[in-house]
């Protein structure tokens, strides 16, 4: 099945609203968890880059577990946004997770180089793939841990169609329509390797890890260099 973009960003208060307000704590804490098998024994601290944040709950989770981390969330959303901090001043952790405004590419985050660098379902609403990979060469210091997470396009309509009504069901229509256009938007595997080979982080692993999801993960720069010491503390 080819695959079928979607809009890039999120500028709906209706859309946003009920992305803010949805109960994503199976697969986001997932995203934590896989984050630390793939990780695992870091005992240091540092600044975590989440690019394409939304309303900052994958940043939430990922600074309560790693309680001596800074996590600079970015999104070109303003709406998305708008409700990631209401969520932060909420869990009273305007100390620890700070958004951002802006759209990749970028120059103009707080940090030239992060010690980590995060991505939850970003890279299916990306016209060009290469954006997130570049932006995360850009900012990815060191031998920085990077970990992106998203969808994985189904092999037809039928199966998209079957995945939501599996996983959505229940969930208003707006989440409904947009997880099945998402589904269709994901990319493959296969297209994924090709696009980190372009852009030279071939020694990054894809793994799929469900039958909706897939994970990126390596280190920025060289593969046989040890993790940096840099990353934050786990909990």
């Amino acid at each position: 099945m080819e695959r079928r973009p979607e809009p890039e960003l999120m500028l709906a208060e209706e859309q946003a609203r009920a992305y803010a307000e949805a109960d994503f704590e199976e697969p986001h804490n997932r995203f934590v968890e896989l984050f630390q098998e793939t990780f695992p024994d870091q005992d240091a601290q540092g600044y975590v880059l989440d690019l394409g944040c939304g309303p900052a709950d994958v940043s939430l989770r990922f600074a309560r577990a790693y309680p001596g981390c800074i996590v600079h969330g970015v999104d070109a959303s303003k709406t998305m946004l708008n409700f990631g901090n209401q969520a932060i001043r909420k869990q009273q952790l305007e100390d620890r997770v700070q958004l951002f405004q802006s759209y990749l590419p970028t120059k103009s985050l707080p940090l030239d180089k992060y010690d980590a660098v995060m991505s939850n379902s970003l890279l299916h609403h990306l016209r060009d793939p290469q954006v997130l990979w570049e932006t995360i060469k850009q900012f990815a210091g060191g031998a920085a841990p990077v970990f992106v997470m998203d969808l994985m396009r189904p092999t037809s309509e039928t199966q998209a169609k079957e995945l939501t009504q599996t996983y959505a069901e229940g969930e208003p229509e707006i989440l409904k329509r947009d997880f099945y256009n998402s589904l269709l938007a994901a990319y493959r595997p296969g297209e994924i390797e090709s696009h980190l080979e372009k852009a030279r982080l071939a020694h990054f692993s894809v793994r799929v890890i469900s039958d909706r999801h897939l994970i990126v993960h390596g280190r920025s720069g060289d593969a046989q260099r040890p993790l940096s010491s840099a990353l934050c503390a786990r909990a």
